[in-house]
């Protein structure tokens, strides 16, 4: 207590935002802002599924050969690797929600150009410039998720909204069935409207906290955590000032020196890998089905029902991180994923096909939300969006040269075996690296 003109001032504690979160109750806000979030995943995995099961249908009208369709589904990919670096900056700069609003708009623009196409190489760059819009939503989505949540539910909820992606991996494949006599620009054209989205963000979002306070604007700040909380903590965000950790705010050199160079290699490593052992196979999924002698329907039919055992997964995996932490059932989830990848690699009957890609849906989606979750958790919010982007670029990566990669595997008719067996070994690599890895769970977010 200090005295000024003879009057007593109470002197106001300072305190990260997190420690504001800790034991912030649950309210329908946060329910509200998870929905819009959770549907905000569920488009990006629609959106990155639908060129691969168009892929038939726009190979036929351009002619195109393995390499070509192979490198058209990379394409969005590519543009993601400068989207989510320059997005990175974006989104640490403009804000989560800002950056969300803009993504979903340019994005469903481009996406809907890119259904008119006259040509393979305009379908290609507009595909491109799609994968460059929608990075923003890419990076943002779980970052701005956690810095909604109270600490004791953030690794819980944020695994739930993981499991957006068999959604959009659902809608993506009931668009194409519905669409697939109308052609791939129908089916490209109907996408596109998800890109609308924007205008759910907008309405029903508020901005984060942590970034309002990082940017100084505190009173901001408190009533977004007032309006989280309903009211209930109105005392306590009264009583306290907000400390922001001293940090370059956006920097990509801050994350590969110091106290974060080992967390950004490591993470750069995970993301690279498990984006080649997931995307590898799920790009080129229809083929493999079709080297064992499945339909193109029967090989649809194969990845909707392989796609609803993504659902416990990540049910599993949730209730399993709140008791025991992000790295012991991450790397659980993926050694189990990379023998059932080797597992699928040698199924000689369609009976053991189910059972192993059930299993490989299974862990490996379970390990996708701990890992959406525990990347966004190792640094702090000053520079949570620029790492972000940067382990999304390493995903990115992946994205763009697997398909290529794999489709050049099967032009010269490598085995079903030596094909998969070859992308379940990226698995082991993530298994290993993640172990090395800080736990993040019970930490408030700085």
């Amino acid at each position: 207590m200090r005295a000024e003109s003879g009057v007593e001032v109470l002197q106001k504690r300072s305190v990260p935002v997190g420690a504001l979160f800790e034991n912030m109750p649950v309210t329908s806000q946060h329910w509200q802002a998870g929905l819009v979030l959770f549907f905000s995943f569920v488009i990006e995995s629609w959106e990155m599924m639908i060129v691969i099961l168009a892929s038939a249908s726009i190979g036929g009208e351009f002619q195109l050969d393995g390499t070509q369709i192979g490198s058209l589904i990379g394409s969005i990919y590519l543009g993601m690797i400068p989207g989510c670096l320059l997005w990175g900056k974006l989104v640490d700069k403009i804000g989560r929600k800002q950056s969300m609003i803009i993504s979903f708009g340019l994005y469903g623009i481009i996406s809907l150009i890119s259904a008119f196409s006259l040509t393979y190489e305009m379908l290609w760059w507009t595909r491109f410039l799609s994968g460059v819009a929608l990075s923003g939503v890419l990076v943002a989505t779980f970052p701005y998720f956690e810095e909604l949540l109270p600490m004791k539910v953030r690794g819980k909820a944020a695994v739930y909204l993981a499991s957006g992606w068999p959604v959009g991996y659902l809608l993506a494949i009931g668009t194409t069935y519905l669409f697939m006599e109308l052609g791939w620009r129908w089916i490209i054209g109907v996408s596109s409207l998800a890109g609308l989205w924007f205008l759910a963000i907008a309405a029903f979002v508020p901005e984060s906290p942590y970034w309002l306070a990082g940017k100084g604007r505190h009173s901001e700040a408190k009533e977004v955590i007032d309006k989280l909380s309903k009211g209930t903590m109105q005392k306590e965000i009264n009583s306290v000032e907000l400390a922001v950790e001293n940090v370059k705010t956006g920097s990509f050199l801050e994350i590969f020196s110091g106290q974060f160079r080992r967390s950004t290699i490591l993470q750069l490593v995970i993301n690279f890998s498990f984006s080649w052992g997931y995307w590898g196979l799920s790009s080129w999924m229809p083929a493999l089905l079709a080297k064992k002698g499945l339909s193109a329907p029967e090989g649809m039919g194969f990845m909707a029902i392989s796609a609803l055992f993504m659902f416990p997964g990540y049910m599993v995996s949730s209730y399993l991180t709140g008791k025991y932490g992000r790295k012991k059932v991450m790397a659980l989830f993926v050694f189990f994923a990379a023998i059932s990848g080797f597992g699928f690699a040698n199924a000689n009957t369609l009976q053991e096909m189910y059972i192993w890609n059930f299993a490989l849906s299974f862990f490996s989606l379970g390990a996708w939300g701990v890992w959406d979750t525990w990347m966004a958790e190792l640094y702090p919010t000053e520079v949570r969006g620029v790492s972000y982007s940067v382990g999304m670029t390493g995903q990115r990566v992946a994205n763009a040269i697997a398909p290529s990669v794999i489709g050049a595997m099967l032009a010269i008719n490598s085995s079903f075996l030596t094909t998969v067996s070859f992308i379940s070994a990226f698995l082991v690599v993530t298994f290993v690296a993640s172990l090395f890895l800080k736990e993040t769970e019970g930490e408030i977010l700085h």
